[in-house]
């Protein structure tokens, strides 16, 4: 019976060779969609699998609340945290406390090389499946000064030489290499070369009483190993129990602590700092687009299936009714016409597995981040997955046909009558299925098409945004913790160099640092953002003064700095002077943040309010304060060169002398800009490549049709022209149809994708421009002139036919 189903639909598939091609084209493309999609997910599904214990392990985060205004979730937490658990929660089987700032240039002998990594303890190794090479993991992170080395860093330091015992200098200190791991798998959310002893932080932080604060809960990850089968909500109220006890000691923040399982790190919700370990992040709701996206491109293949075999079904009634006749029942009829889907689904399933491996690097290559996060490596899992997945599109293409096909009587099939045929089933009072189907594919390619044209120009808008100051031709340059003073003589004897500035962050492309400021002895304070510049940071970015004037003084530390510069916002929070910026001169403030709280700072200048951080965030309280020696350096190098690139390379060579460890880390300011908006960039490329698919698809399927209807209607085209039709009115006739049906696409289309960006996406942008009529009408635009190309030339080849070779036979 099996043999019998593929025979005839071998034969079905070869006797209507344009249909199968276009079917079999069309869902090769449409699931190479999802095949991409499937080797997406299960990358994303394999993060930290390699944990033997996974399932049990969960890290600490923080719900903090702050008096100063912020409040949000954080992948961090305090040390202190970690070491209250230890001693005060049961039912945990081990803890393991990170710390993420370790980054430091190692020197073994006469090399020295950067080493990125975390200070932690012994057991870490406990809770997670990381295997030691050499050394003790028990012992390994005990001691000051300890460190454990991938396989691949101790081979960076010491070559094919045995590391395990071994002395690094970090900061004129010596470290013992007191193990060796193997690398970390790539699928981790924790990536390292190297592991310090948390002991040695907390000897190097003796003196900072910050650093094991309850608040402090910036750089500190806290992990713990739970028993088999453990009861997370009696851990959770001995958590909660932790923090009610910690809060009461600091009347200004309040932080709950939650478990978060291992598995949601990577995909789950958006914490803040939560790729502190070097990971990366996935929202599900990203998931759930890209997965809706797919989904609309594999409908828009069935429905191409589904159309077709609609259209071909007058065809094969009296093969139906012949099965009937010689006692098929309706299973099998229906097992016929799922066989036949199928087969199409696994031919495309091979075309599409080739579209699969050339699509699969412009993907990995679509953003940075999607480097660091998935392979789309081919593995027995994958494969056998895309095979499911093919059978799964064959039976939903093939469902509806082998449905309507079943309930055909051999009667009604033997008189060429359409019974219940899928032409007359209706969707809609004065729409077929077929036609129902086909409006439904053109609506969601108009949406598709409409929402990348919207969504490119919004993302153009957004880049070439008045943020408030200038970023034309400013390099930002990375000191890496030298010191810039060299660099900037270097520098400045440059022609190309017209002006320098230093900095500790970039603003406008999502950097934030901030603290709480209260204006006289107000008990009112509100958090204000900060970035400490030096004088000639205004001058260089072009701000705008609009009272009072730049920094008179550069302290030599920021405890020390007593001038500050505002913007409008603060005026506005606190009502200083009235409103007047003139009268806000000479005010003072006070200003605390995690590194010194009360200091005294008088307001010497007023300036226009400005983008500090991205497009999406509402302009806020932003202050300016002076740069000193002890801060980290951002350099910011203002150029006048016909070629920039050229210029570049010079100032590269010119960093070499200053660093021959470190490579120069230098972008341009709009590069930084264009990097902080790259999800939404490769949002847009990924909706504009699938926008291609769909119209292709269904282009395809307008092709099939506009074929079959010319093929069925040539002895009316012919008693038309004999009667005096002339092609226009005949080319009229056979794409009303059509276009009505494109017509009503557009009127559901056109408003859905408007009110779709007006009402949900263009909200979280407050200062974007409103949608133009442009932007809406060019994906019916381009919709319209492949339709008229595609009905066009079938018409009017049908027109043309002549009427004696058509009616010869009546």
């Amino acid at each position: 019976m099996i043999k019998s189903y593929l025979k005839t639909a071998g034969r079905s598939l070869l006797r209507n060779k344009l249909f199968s091609f276009i079917n079999v084209i069309g869902l090769a493309i449409s699931m190479s969609v999802g095949l991409l999609l499937i080797a997406f997910l299960l990358d994303l599904r394999s993060y930290d699998r390699f944990n033997k214990n996974g399932d049990r392990i969960y890290r600490i985060t923080n719900v903090a609340s702050f008096k100063g205004e912020r409040d949000g979730k954080f992948g961090t937490t305090s040390i202190k945290t970690g070491k209250l658990i230890r001693q005060k929660v049961t039912g945990v089987d081990e803890v393991a406390i990170l710390r993420s700032d370790f980054e430091q240039d190692a020197q073994v002998g006469d090399n020295i090389l950067p080493v990125k990594g975390f200070w932690a303890e012994s057991s870490i190794f406990r809770i997670f499946s990381l295997p030691m090479l050499e050394g003790n993991p028990e012992t390994a992170l005990k001691d000051p000064y300890s460190i454990v080395l991938t396989e691949t860093a101790a081979k960076k330091l010491f070559g094919n030489q045995a590391a395990l015992g071994k002395s690094i200098q970090f900061d004129s200190l010596d470290y013992q290499v007191t193990g060796v791991m193997q690398d970390v798998p790539f699928f981790s959310h924790i990536h390292f070369e190297a592991l310090v002893s948390l002991s040695t932080a907390q000897q190097l932080n003796l003196k900072d009483q910050n650093f094991e604060k309850w608040t402090s809960m910036w750089s500190n990850y806290v992990y713990v190993l739970l028993p088999e089968n453990a009861d997370k909500k009696v851990v959770q109220k001995q958590l909660d129990a932790i923090a009610r006890e910690e809060n009461q000691a600091d009347e200004n923040t309040n932080i709950q602590l939650e478990l978060l399982p291992l598995y949601n790190i990577v995909v789950g919700e958006n914490l803040s700092r939560s790729m502190g370990p070097g990971g990366p992040h996935v929202p599900p709701v990203a998931l759930w687009i890209l997965g809706g996206l797919a989904l609309v491109v594999l409908l828009s293949a069935c429905f191409n299936y589904t159309n077709l075999s609609i259209a071909r079904g007058m065809r094969r009634f009296k093969e139906v009714g012949l099965r009937k006749a010689i006692g098929a029942g309706k299973n099998q009829v229906r097992q016929q016409f799922l066989a036949e889907a199928v087969m199409i689904s696994l031919a495309a399933l091979f075309l599409s597995f080739f579209l699969f491996l050339f699509l699969r690097p412009q993907l990995i290559n679509l953003a940075p981040e999607m480097q660091r996060l998935v392979k789309l490596d081919l593995n027995p899992v994958t494969i056998i997955t895309f095979i499911i997945f093919s059978i799964t599109i064959g039976v939903i293409a093939g469902f509806m046909p082998a449905i309507f096909f079943s309930k055909i009587s051999a009667i009604s099939a033997f008189r060429n009558a359409t019974g219940p045929a899928m032409q007359s089933v209706k969707a809609f009072r004065h729409i077929t299925l077929r036609q129902g189907l086909a409006v439904v594919q053109y609506t969601l390619t108009l949406i598709f098409i409409t929402t990348t044209a919207i969504g490119y120009v919004q993302y153009k808008n957004i880049l070439a945004f008045d943020l408030g100051f200038n970023t034309d031709n400013i390099l930002n340059i990375n000191m890496q913790g030298n010191k810039p003073d060299a660099l900037m003589k270097e520098l400045g004897e440059m022609p190309e160099v017209t002006a320098l500035s230093r900095s500790i962050i970039i603003t406008a492309v999502g950097n934030a640092w901030g603290g709480n400021m209260k204006y006289r002895n107000s008990q009112d304070s509100a958090l204000v953002l900060t970035n400490q510049v030096d004088e000639n940071y205004l001058k260089v970015h072009e701000y705008k003064l609009i009272a009072g004037g730049n920094f008179q003084t550069r302290p030599a530390n920021f405890k020390s700095a007593h001038e500050v510069i505002v913007n409008q916002q603060v005026l506005k929070r606190f009502n200083i002077g009235g409103g007047d910026p003139a009268r806000a001169i000479g005010e003072e403030i006070t200003f605390s943040n995690f590194g010194v709280s009360g200091l005294r700072m008088t307001i010497v200048g007023v300036m226009k309010d400005f983008h500090y951080g991205k497009v999406d965030n509402v302009i806020g309280p932003v202050a300016l304060m002076p740069w000193t020696p002890e801060d980290r350096t951002i350099l910011n190098v203002k150029l006048k060169s016909s070629d920039m690139l050229a210029t570049r390379a010079k100032i590269e060579s010119t960093w070499k002398k200053i660093d021959r460890v470190h490579p120069l880390d230098a972008k341009f300011y709009q590069e930084e800009i264009e990097e902080a908006y790259s999800e939404f960039s490769a949002m847009i490329k990924i909706i504009g490549f699938l926008s291609f698919l769909a119209i292709s698809i269904a282009s395809l399927g307008l092709f099939g049709m506009v074929v079959f209807t010319t093929e069925t209607r040539l002895k009316e085209i012919g008693i038309r022209k004999v009667l005096g039709a002339n092609e226009g009115s005949l080319m009229f006739l056979l794409s009303r149809n059509f276009l009505v049906l494109l017509s009503i696409s557009a009127v559901i289309a056109l408003p859905v994708t408007y009110l779709f960006f007006e009402k949900f996406i263009l909200r979280n942008f407050p200062y974007h421009t409103p949608v133009q009529i442009v932007e809406l009408f060019i994906g019916l635009i381009a919709v319209l002139v492949i339709a008229f190309v595609m009905i066009g030339s079938q018409t009017l080849r049908a027109a043309r036919t002549n009427p004696v070779e058509v009616l010869k036979s009546e």
